[in-house]
């Protein structure tokens, strides 16, 4: 099976996490969502899980740079040659420039890059219908754990569950324009070099996934959308 380099990008709530992780399961590769490599990172006693842990504990961004080694020192270690799919980064243009040349000097340049489409609306209903569990991080909702929930409680748990505020629709709202903002000039970096491919996160899972993987089919080399399907 051959191997694949691909960014998925898409609004909050637009369903990346989990797209990413079947098209990383269905193609051999490894999912890297910069979020958990970023939490792993801060619970690490290595020199770069301390300098990110600084930047944290001063409430100030993990500058690029960081964020890029932390995702380069995670490459090396799963080896880029397996294939990855990047979920949610990068987000700004100068991190796409610097991921280019991160992915170039490992022999590992992208294949391609999805973007899920997904209206506002939908991200606002989505999101707007989570619930969170405070004791032990369980999510419920239209994108979460399936359970059924019985009088607002953690069905693995039994604690009150909650919502939380970033995502109350206000908040969502802010979140997709921010989202828009910082993202349609990445969009943009990837179209001017042919990377690009946009796929409708409208439907249930297997519809969208059906979708990332036609996309795939004009980006990748044919061994590896064959061997995606075995």
């Amino acid at each position: 099976m051959a191997a694949i380099r691909i960014v998925l990008m898409g609004p909050p709530g637009a369903g990346k996490g989990t797209q990413a992780a079947r098209l990383a399961a269905a193609h051999g590769a490894l999912h890297l969502a910069t979020g958990d490599i970023l939490r792993e990172a801060l619970k690490s006693d290595t020199p770069l899980g301390r300098e990110a842990r600084r930047y944290v504990d001063s409430g100030t961004l993990v500058p690029d740079r960081v964020v890029l080694a932390l995702v380069e020192e995670r490459l090396r270690a799963g080896g880029a040659g397996q294939g990855f799919v990047l979920d949610g980064f990068p987000r700004t243009v100068p991190q796409a420039e610097g991921l280019d040349i991160l992915l170039d000097g490992l022999g590992a340049p992208l294949d391609g890059v999805l973007v899920l489409d997904v209206p506002d609306e939908v991200v606002v209903e989505r999101l707007g219908g989570r619930r969170t569990c405070p004791a032990c991080g369980a999510v419920y909702g239209p994108e979460g754990r399936s359970e059924r929930v019985e009088e607002d409680r953690c069905d693995r748990c039994g604690a009150p569950l909650e919502v939380r505020s970033d995502d109350r629709p206000e908040t969502i709202r802010r979140r997709l324009e921010v989202y828009r903002e910082q993202t349609r000039p990445v969009v943009v970096h990837y179209e001017l070099r042919g990377l690009a491919r946009r796929v409708d996160g409208v439907g249930g899972r297997d519809e969208v996934t059906a979708r990332l993987e036609e996309a795939l089919s004009g980006l990748l080399p044919p061994t590896a959308v064959q061997g995606a399907t075995r």
